[in-house]
Order: structure tokens, then C-alpha cells, then sequence
């Protein structure tokens, strides 16, 4: 009886995985949900499955299919041009386009159809075609953080398996590390900026990023990874000299004491800023003169940049 439960989940997940929305569509292509219409009356370029309400459905296959679509589309192909084409030479013209740097959507996507499909080989491809084309730090706030933000969408709307969650997620911080271990930091007294994430916090990806526009901007740091325990850092600053602890939150574990590791942090070393940054912010409560937060992508650059002892 357990198993046959089971069973009946993991088959409503697989539905559920393999079917998305027209506003799904828009989110990940890029493309308004009326123009996809248009598109559709029009030129009868894409006609979506129709559930028994006959709201639009579309598959994995049907969007891997748009991503092809909007990225001509997105380099400037004209859609009465596209919708002449056969999937066949849609794909055929997909690999004669060369995009500019600066589209970096067509990236994004690109990103997303390599994950969907699991293919490594293509998502390590155009991971260090960016790379080459225009550097860590604007394929990281121009490609990655777009590409992940909408690959953990699909994530939490059961759109996209774990699997490829992590297979994506493991390229880009193998790149990130890379690029961090590719930079020499000077000595320099001035700073020396502890990085980590409280216990129960697991996101290592945001740390990394944090560690890298530091490091490359020629700011000391320490990094201590995620899930890290008070105590660990209450021993490592009365040992060390510290300028900064810097934490990112993303998941909301007040649950689990992150407010008051926080706070404690704080009044244990009033005399050292306490930055934060990341979406779970709000759940530190206690506003200590310590205490930053930073709010945004652009918050944690002006930060780095404050910092910085060589220019970017």
C-alpha cells in the first residue's frame, strides 16, 4: 500500500514536471505571454496542447522548443522568417547565430535547454564561451544569477527534477571557484572579511560570489562555506584580527536560531560591521548598531566596491 502511494506521487510529480503554464513560458523565454498568442493566431508558429478548461499547456519538449524560437527571435530574426522554418532548420539556424555579448538573454537561454536536457558538454560550452567573451564577474550578474533564479522557479513549482537543479548548479560553482582561485590577494592588514552562512543554510553558490567580487577587487577574505555554527567564528575572531563577518540568507530558518546567532555575533564584537544580504534577511529582528543589511545585487557590489584596493 506504501509503494502503490508512492507510486501515484512520483506519477502526479512527472504530470506536474512536464507541464507548464503560458506564464511559465513567458517567464523563461523571455517573450510576453500576449505576443506568444499573436504568434499563434497569427502565424500558427507554435499551437500549445489545451487542458480540458482550455487554458494552454506546454511540455518539456514544447519548451525547449520556444527557447529555440526566442532565441532568433532575441538575436533579431524577424518571426514571419521563423515561423517559414521546420524544427529542423530552426535548430540549423540556432547554430549559425553567433550572439553580441551584450544579448545576454540568448545565454540565459541557452543555459536553461543545456540543464533541461542534462547535456554537460553544451552548458560547459557556452559557460566558458561567456567567460571568454566577457569575464566572471558580468556572466555572473548578466547569465548565472538570471539562468539560476529561473531554474529555482521551476525548481519550487516541481517544473525541473533536484538532478538538474544540482547539475547546473555544480557547473557554475566549479566556474566560480575557478575564477576565485585564479585571484591573488596581496597582504594587507586593513581587511580581512569573514565570509559563511549560519547553521541550516545551504546555499553556497551566493557565498562564492561574494568571495570572488571581493577578492577580485583585492579585499582579504576568510571563507568559512555554509552551515556554519557561532561558536566556530566567536573562536576563529577572538584569534584573528576581523574588519567584516559577512552572511547571505536564503532560507527563511528562524526556525533554527538564525536570528539569534546573528544577534549574539553582533554583540560579541560590537567594534566589527556585521554585513547580511539575500532574501531571508527579514528574519533577522534585532537591529544592532553593527548590523547592514544589504539589499539587493547592487547593495553587495557597492559593498565590494567600498572595499576595494585595486581597481576591478
Amino acid at each position: 500500500m506504501v509503494f502503490c502511494h508512492f507510486k501515484r506521487q512520483n506519477d502526479n510529480l512527472d504530470v506536474r514536471m512536464n507541464q507548464f503554464s503560458i506564464r511559465d513560458i513567458e517567464n523563461l523565454c523571455g517573450v510576453k505571454a500576449h505576443t506568444l498568442r499573436i504568434w499563434e493566431q497569427r502565424y500558427q508558429l507554435f499551437i500549445p496542447k489545451r487542458k480540458e478548461s482550455q487554458h494552454r499547456t506546454y511540455d518539456c519538449d514544447d519548451l525547449k522548443e520556444l527557447l529555440r524560437i526566442s532565441f532568433l527571435y532575441h538575436n533579431g530574426y524577424k518571426i514571419s522568417k521563423i515561423a517559414g522554418l521546420s524544427p529542423e532548420q530552426i535548430q540549423e539556424e540556432v547554430a549559425k547565430v553567433k550572439p553580441q555579448p551584450c544579448n545576454y538573454e540568448v545565454f540565459v537561454h541557452q543555459l536553461i535547454e543545456a540543464s533541461l536536457s542534462l547535456d554537460k558538454e553544451k552548458f560547459d560550452h557556452t559557460a566558458d564561451e561567456l567567460l571568454a567573451k566577457m569575464g566572471m564577474e558580468k556572466c555572473i550578474l548578466h547569465v548565472f544569477y538570471p539562468f539560476l533564479h529561473r531554474i529555482g522557479l521551476l525548481w519550487m513549482t516541481n517544473h525541473v527534477i533536484p538532478a538538474q537543479e544540482h547539475f547546473s548548479s555544480h557547473i557554475i560553482r566549479k566556474k566560480i571557484l575557478a575564477a576565485i582561485d585564479a585571484v591573488t590577494v596581496k597582504s594587507d592588514d586593513r581587511y580581512n572579511v569573514v565570509i559563511f552562512s549560519p547553521t541550516g543554510e545551504l546555499h553556497e553558490i551566493p557565498l562564492l560570489v561574494i568571495n570572488y567580487l571581493l577578492r577580485k577587487r583585492g579585499v582579504k577574505t576568510t571563507y568559512f562555506g555554509t552551515n556554519v555554527a557561532t561558536a566556530t567564528l566567536c573562536y576563529y575572531a577572538k584569534h584573528h584580527p576581523i574588519s567584516h563577518f559577512y552572511a547571505h540568507l536564503i532560507t527563511p530558518i528562524d526556525s533554527l536560531g538564525v536570528n539569534d546567532s546573528i544577534t549574539i555575533l553582533c554583540k560579541t564584537f560590537p567594534a566589527i560591521p556585521v554585513i547580511i544580504s539575500g532574501p531571508a534577511c527579514h528574519c533577522i529582528q534585532q537591529q544592532e548598531a553593527n548590523l547592514t543589511q544589504l539589499c539587493s545585487l547592487d547593495d553587495v557590489i557597492s559593498f565590494a566596491n567600498s572595499l576595494a584596493t585595486v581597481t576591478a
